[in-house]
């Protein structure tokens, strides 16, 4: 626990790893309380360069001893940190006070405020988004902390008034080397929403009834007038119910969802009926493709419906919703050919996502683009599964392994296998570790009306900027 500061200044934290999508977004939350900021990390690129020198503090590249002479008050260690970086080292040689970024949030942000985290496999980044996006038009002046760069708000954190809804993404990876207990388990939620639950992080868990233990564990902490909301389409997330000590509500396409949906497809948005306990509540024009955003988007209307929110707020708000960067995002438009970039790097999101744009440009030539780089799927874990999410495209292409010499060979993904088993099922797959030939094959065999999805995690390489030809 965070020791209670008094002192005659602004107390002193220094973020180790602070180019992390979630330490960046907690330094900014810092920032807003009052506290003098510093961090460190190795070289930085854009956009998360951008994003740590909108800070405004001073931040060192590189990793030393001497990043820690200004004697913080604290240290927040960045869960991509372990024993023999030169940080760690001498936080535990000077016995300063450290804490993993979970709990910082926790005592400095969160305990002043009405926790809601959104758990699950998929659709975190947007549902929190969403919810935050909802919640604020309403009036509602709520905190929150997105993974991911928020179109419309000018940054991913933000305090909010106190006692107000904070949103935050419940991340069930590891908090830090020294805390190997999920993100989320730190958060004291009053709603946890749960999007899903299957397998992944699989250099942390060992089986998906791992994952199910530490989602159970989280849901203890929420009280007994909190709410857990799951969704009501996916047994994962469903059957937590039976775990939970608080109330409970469902939301999803099912009969049974206590927030249920209908839905139309209109061009690049859906006409969204929700029925609350089988009353209609709203009807929403949603400007997000594909089922799986369209069951985040009645998580978000859950929250926002069980806090108190009108249907007539709702439905004004939602059709302005701009979404996230890097989740189906429109990033170059040359020659009538259409580039999108998203974030999706676990079968179920690929296959999901291809659909999503399936329906959002129907009948268009659809090019998957995908780079493995997780700690899942840069291994053999998810073989058949990728295979089969990609072999809803037209044509394939798989990018470079991340630290692929780090894998053996024989646990490695099998990129041939794939490509081979496409061909199989009349898709034309490709592989190899060079963008630039990736890039080449774009641009030489596109033709105007054809649809490229590059789906990754990371940087892929530098593509996109190769694909702008900058």
């Amino acid at each position: 626990m965070i020791l209670t500061l008094s002192l005659d200044r602004a107390p002193r934290v220094h973020f180790s790893g602070i180019g992390g999508t979630a330490m960046v977004a907690a330094a900014r939350l810092a920032i807003e309380a009052g506290w003098d900021v510093r961090g460190s990390d190795n070289p930085l690129y854009p956009p998360t360069s951008d994003m740590v020198a909108a800070l405004g503090v001073p931040v060192a590249t590189g990793y030393a001893a001497a990043n820690l002479d200004w004697a913080p008050d604290v240290v927040v260690i960045g869960n991509a940190l372990s024993r023999g970086n030169a940080e760690v080292e001498a936080v535990l040689e000077r016995r300063l006070h450290y804490v993993s970024l979970p709990e910082w949030v926790k005592d400095v942000v969160l305990r002043k405020r009405r926790p809601v985290a959104i758990c699950g496999t998929h659709g975190k980044t947007t549902t929190t988004a969403l919810t935050s996006y909802l919640l604020d038009r309403a009036g509602l002046n709520p905190g929150f902390l997105i993974g991911g760069q928020p179109a419309d708000f000018p940054y991913s954190a933000r305090l909010g008034a106190e006692g107000a809804p904070f949103v935050i993404e419940g991340d069930e990876y590891d908090s830090a080397f020294f805390d190997k207990r999920a993100k989320f388990f730190h958060y004291m939620p009053e709603i946890a929403v749960v999007t899903s639950l299957e397998f992944d992080h699989g250099d942390i868990y060992p089986d998906v009834a791992d994952i199910e233990l530490a989602f159970q564990r989280m849901l203890r902490q929420i009280p007994a007038h909190g709410w857990l909301i799951a969704c009501a389409d996916l047994p994962g997330a469903a059957g937590l119910a039976e775990h939970a000590f608080s109330q409970v509500a469902t939301y999803g396409f099912s009969p049974n969802a206590h927030w249920r949906g209908e839905a139309e497809t209109e061009g690049e948005e859906s006409v969204l009926a929700v029925y609350r306990a089988g009353e209609r509540w709203a009807e929403l024009r949603v400007p997000l493709s594909g089922r799986h955003n369209l069951q985040n988007a009645l998580a978000a209307v859950a929250v926002a419906g069980t806090l108190g929110v009108k249907p007539d707020a709702v439905q004004t708000a939602m059709p302005q919703f701009k979404s996230v960067r890097r989740r189906m995002d429109v990033f170059w438009e040359a020659d009538g050919v259409t580039y999108v970039d998203d974030f999706a790097h676990h079968p179920t999101a690929i296959r999901e996502t291809i659909a999503g744009a399936r329906s959002r440009w129907p009948g268009r030539r659809l090019w998957a683009v995908f780079e493995p780089r997780s700690n899942t799927t840069v291994t053999s874990r998810f073989q058949r599964e990728i295979t089969d999410a990609l072999a809803q495209a037209d044509e394939v292409w798989i990018g470079p392994i991340n630290r692929a010499n780090s894998i053996p060979q024989e646990s490695r993904l099998n990129r041939e296998a794939i490509v081979n088993e496409l061909g199989k099922r009349a898709v034309h797959g490709q592989f190899s570790d060079n963008v630039e030939d990736i890039v080449e094959d774009l641009k030489s065999r596109t033709t105007a009306g054809d649809l490229v999805l590059i789906m990754s995690n990371g940087a892929f390489g530098g593509l996109y900027s190769s694909i702008k030809g900058r």
